[in-house]
């Protein structure tokens, strides 16, 4: 296997207005790629690659000190971040628990919703911030559609989930190490706007992870799979926990801002046949998050399911962004990393790769993009994603 084999997946989002970047792991430095691209849940709009309307867009939100948004599980509101970095085990059980999602019952998704699941991503706003921690956007970096079958990558897949019922949508995601389980995880990483929308409150259900999602082409080109087999070779994954920054939860919403830049979400999944298997040993693979990872010493693939024209999301995307430009919304948070890429939403969720001693390593995830699909940005992996990790792991 590669080193870039082991490590794709991306979320898909509405229309073109609500990119959010993706990202992706792969295996070799030529397949080093997990797409990202934007956009969650279902298309809304008639037109969807006309700009949100400005009554839709979400206030930039103010630093992690100040305002203090109300949280549920949090009465006194959103902690500081330098608060947020010391949080204990126990300070994110009170928190999760807060937050329980739905599992999906075993044959919920069928074709028939998995053709109706549309992106729902976060879109970037016209300007860009002018906040410090920003550099010029960089320019657009052309999508290549991976080879089929996709078993040199299968850590890469899909995540589907219902925003509410009748509403499917679609994202992008990445198998990842489980540091309390070597060789055994059961965990899956996405963006947070793949699992709940933010500050309106809604939890989004019926979670499912498909990796390696039509790896054969039988849904390609318009095609209609005759068992669910062959578009989900590896099985259906239901999510049966999961949890995302407070700061998404907080103050996350339909444009780019300052919760963009913790935009990210962690899934425990388990297989709706059973079995003893878990996620990682039926895939035969994983890929590490690299937390704090020096951004000058990073050349980045994203890898994602792209759904929003002029894609479908049935094939699985890369981009080889390079060097990762910085983007912020809030200077008091660590700016979000930017390449070029013109993946589209449903690569949202989708991880980003990066060589570490040699080896593929995801260090961040599509979260967000512009309506002419050049760059996508994702968050910036610090000391909150990494104890958000050890928490989800750690927890039975």
């Amino acid at each position: 296997m590669s080193p870039m084999d082991s490590s794709r997946t991306r979320t898909g989002g509405p229309g073109a207005e609500r990119r959010i970047a993706r990202t992706a792991a792969a295996g070799a430095i030529a397949a080093l790629t997990l797409l990202a691209a934007t956009a969650c849940g279902p298309d809304d709009t008639d037109k969807p690659n006309a700009a949100p309307p400005a009554s839709s867009a979400a206030p930039v939100s103010p630093s992690a000190s100040a305002g203090k948004p109300a949280l549920p599980g949090l009465p006194g509101g959103l902690p500081s971040l330098d608060d947020l970095k010391k949080w204990k085990y126990d300070d994110w059980d009170k928190w999760a628990k807060q937050h329980v999602i739905t599992p999906a019952a075993k044959g919920f998704w069928d074709l028939q919703k998995l053709l109706q699941a549309k992106p729902k991503d976060p879109v970037a706003p016209p300007q860009q911030p002018t906040d410090d921690g920003n550099d010029p956007l960089p320019g657009g970096v052309q999508a290549k559609a991976m080879t089929h079958p996709y078993s040199q990558y299968p850590v890469d897949g899909k995540v589907f989930f219902d925003i509410s019922t009748d509403k499917h949508a679609v994202c992008s995601a990445t198998v990842i190490s489980d540091p309390q389980h070597p060789g055994k995880s059961n965990l899956v990483w996405t963006a947070g706007h793949c699992v709940a929308s933010g500050q309106s409150g809604e939890q989004y259900s019926n979670i499912v992870f498909m990796p390696e999602f039509n790896s054969s082409g039988a849904v390609s080109k318009g095609k209609k799979a005759q068992s669910e087999k062959q578009f989900a070779p590896l099985g259906i994954w239901r999510a049966t926990q999961a949890i995302s920054s407070p700061q998404w939860i907080a103050e996350g919403g339909e444009t780019g801002s300052a919760a963009s830049q913790y935009d990210f979400a962690i899934l425990k999944v388990e297989n709706q046949d059973g079995g003893s298997k878990s996620l990682e040993e039926t895939v035969g693979g994983s890929v590490p998050v690299w937390f704090n990872a020096p951004r000058d010493q990073l050349s980045i693939t994203a890898i994602g399911y792209p759904a929003a024209p002029p894609f479908d999301g049935m094939e699985m995307e890369r981009c080889e962004g390079g060097k990762p430009s910085r983007l912020s919304f809030d200077k008091t948070r660590p700016p979000m990393e930017v390449i070029g890429c013109t993946m589209t939403g449903g690569s949202s969720g989708g991880g980003w790769f990066a060589l570490k001693d040699g080896k593929p390593a995801l260090v961040s995830n599509t979260s967000i993009g512009p309506e002419d699909n050049t760059w996508l940005a994702g968050p910036y992996l610090d000391d909150v994603a990494a104890n958000a990790l050890n928490y989800l792991a750690k927890r039975p």
